[in-house]
């Protein structure tokens, strides 16, 4: 692949070494601007840092990428999304949406029923990362997040936590 700045050129070689990316999947970080996306969220120390040693985990927030880009799901360019169409693709480009989430990350299932006060209620995805060793809830929004959805959240947690105390 032809890249222009050398430290660019670097840093995508030893994440495609470390990450042991295909070539498919080298394609794929240089098409979705993985560099660029890195280099927006750090200082140039960090910038440089970055293209010597390519990306450390020094704490949990380096996990999970930010911003993450989802064009990898093939959807039509729409003013709005429904979250099950969401999810739909999600799942159909699973693999692709694990490797766009960050390192170490592991599905483990889609649709999870929490019952709360004899109510049920969903949560969208359930991941586990086996760095951080905790499960990560993905809860799909279209709309704005509101103070309700943050307290379910929480009942979540709170629920799986006292039914699961030695994970906790």
């Amino acid at each position: 692949m032809r890249i222009d700045n050398p430290d660019e050129r670097s840093f995508y070689e030893i994440e495609c070494t470390q990450q042991q990316w295909s070539v498919r999947q080298l394609s794929r970080q240089v098409g979705s601007s993985l560099y660029e996306r890195l280099a927006l969220s750090r200082n140039k120390d960090e910038v440089m840092r970055l293209a010597r040693e390519g990306q450390t985990i020094e704490k949990p927030s380096d996990i999970i990428k930010n911003p993450m880009t989802l064009e990898f799901l093939g959807l039509k360019e729409e003013e709005a999304y429904t979250e099950s169409k969401l999810e739909r693709a999600i799942i159909s480009k699973l693999q692709d949406f694990m490797l766009e989430m960050g390192k170490g990350f592991l599905f483990e299932k889609r649709q999870r029923r929490f019952t709360f006060d004899e109510q049920n209620y969903y949560v969208d995805l359930v991941l586990y990362n086996r760095y951080l060793q905790s499960f990560v809830l993905i809860d799909l929004k279209t709309d704005k997040l509101t103070h309700q959805d943050l307290g379910q959240l929480k009942e979540w947690i709170d629920e799986y936590n006292e039914l699961n105390p030695e994970e906790a």
